[in-house]
């Protein structure tokens, strides 16, 4: 069973988020295959974070990772069969494919395999043309020169406004 949601409501006030709803109907895609290997996501600072997946059994060459623009994929693949006949057989042998969608200006710094885990560093740099900044009101500035002036110069009243004052 597939429940859908209605994000409509969501985007009356907002400009530019049709990339979230996309996020969003792939997240709600998720099924049960793709939940291995495990994941962590933790927030080490206000704008960096890591991703420890448990990849137990794969060396450093069996592992990749790609970011192409929002996207990050980690794959890992084993090379080569295994003759070894098991009496159960616990730990997956294929290989996996897990992909992380990323914030805009969050790029990945680096990754390190240790005792089966690995970490993947990020980091978002948000551009300093992009920061907030403070923008000052100019009060009765002189419009540039072939600029126009939005509304009626200062003193000035319209005719009905005149026509209620003189009567």
């Amino acid at each position: 069973m597939r429940t859908t949601f209605d994000f409509t409501p969501l985007f009356r006030s907002s400009v530019g988020f049709d990339r979230l709803l996309d996020t969003l109907e792939s997240a709600s895609r998720i099924n049960a295959a793709e939940s291995w290997p495990p994941y962590d996501i933790a927030k080490q600072g206000e704008d960096s974070y890591r991703i420890a997946i448990a990849v137990a059994g794969f060396r450093q060459q069996d592992l990749s990772l790609t970011q192409q623009g929002n996207l990050l994929v980690i794959a890992g693949r084993k090379e080569g069969g295994d003759k070894t006949e098991y009496l159960h057989r616990g730990i997956p042998l294929g290989g996996f494919e897990r992909r992380f969608e990323l914030a805009d200006h969050v790029r990945v710094e680096g990754a390190e395999l240790h005792d089966g885990l690995l970490t993947v560093t990020l980091q978002r740099e948000i551009p300093e043309d992009q920061k907030p900044r403070r923008i000052e009101i100019a009060a009765g500035a002189v419009p540039a020169e072939g600029q126009k002036r939005i509304g009626k110069p200062a003193g000035q009243v319209s005719g009905r406004a005149e026509a209620m004052a003189a009567a």
